[in-house]
């Protein structure tokens, strides 16, 4: 695989999001949100599979004890990855149905976080949530519009979070034995040419790879010095997520939308939609799996 994204899988998602990477089966997930589906892959075996889902999915996290975890439209789920059987765990924005689950990941500790946006997309209606193992549920905070990228630096001492329209990465100080957050702070202005910042992935490094919806990349930032420090070009304009797998995890798979895009786009970009996997040689981290 060179350092040009390369096409997996045509899939035409809606918007492909989610990525994650399961270092122990060597599995990669992923989704389509609006298409209300849930991607496998065994690069191994060069195996595609696909889950229809009853709803709206923003968020899938492998599970310590088995099985995934998924953020749904209607809250926190068990997924049997045999039966196919959908459990639900907790639902804490029952009381808004115009709002539905985004982005999210597992914390160092095996915390699920995970955050809502409006389905309208303008106003900060939305909330960030942390599922604990104890399957206990705790608004972290509100004033989300639309909740994206989210990780931790590798002591875990810090968390970075975006919320796409405020177009800058956060940081947080991190509590790893609570969930804690304090000291909220901008480490990186996003420029207007770079676009949106969607999803987000961090490597050994501790530097931010992340997928700009409307910009043709996804690109590395470093937290320090707020500078954009490396990018890859993408054949297609809604890159929304990234996440490092691979038996070495120095290889990139990107997702990305046809959301939003018209016909005339579409027939420019034929691939809008497919997920891409490509070869950074940068090593990513592990992602933590859920301890509930």
């Amino acid at each position: 695989m060179s350092n040009t994204p390369e096409l997996l899988f045509d899939t035409k998602s809606v918007v492909g999001e989610g990525p994650i990477w399961d270092f122990e089966n060597h599995v990669l997930y992923w989704l389509d949100i609006f298409g209300k589906k849930l991607h496998f892959h065994d690069p191994s075996t060069g195996s595609h599979e696909v889950r229809e889902l009853q709803e709206l999915v923003g968020t899938v996290v492998c599970r310590q004890s088995g099985g995934l975890v998924l953020a749904l439209q209607s809250g926190f789920a068990f997924y049997d990855v045999d039966s196919e059987v959908v459990t639900p765990i907790v639902d804490p924005e029952s009381h808004i149905p115009t709002n539905h689950f985004n982005d999210g990941k597992c914390d160092p500790a095996g915390r699920l976080w995970a955050g809502t946006m409006p389905d309208s997309e303008d106003n900060p209606a939305g909330g960030m949530y942390r599922l604990d193992a104890d399957l206990s549920v705790h608004q972290v905070f509100d004033n989300v519009t639309i909740s994206n990228g989210i990780c931790w630096s590798r002591d875990a001492k810090t968390m970075y979070y975006i919320d796409t329209p405020l177009m800058k990465i956060e940081a947080f100080d991190y509590d790893n034995v609570t969930g804690a957050v304090e000291n909220r702070r901008t480490c990186c202005e996003i420029f207007k040419e770079a676009a949106w910042p969607d999803g987000m992935a961090i490597d050994v490094d501790d530097k931010l790879w992340v997928g700009h919806y409307f910009g043709d990349y996804v690109r590395r930032w470093d937290p320090e010095t707020g500078e954009c420090i490396d990018k890859i070009k993408l054949p297609c304009s809604n890159v929304t997520a990234c996440a490092f797998g691979g038996d070495n995890l120095e290889t990139m798979y990107i997702t990305t939308a046809t959301h939003a895009l018209n016909d005339e786009q579409l027939a420019q970009q034929p691939l809008a939609g497919g997920l891409f996997a490509v070869d950074t040689g940068v090593r990513g981290q592990i992602t933590p799996k859920f301890a509930g």
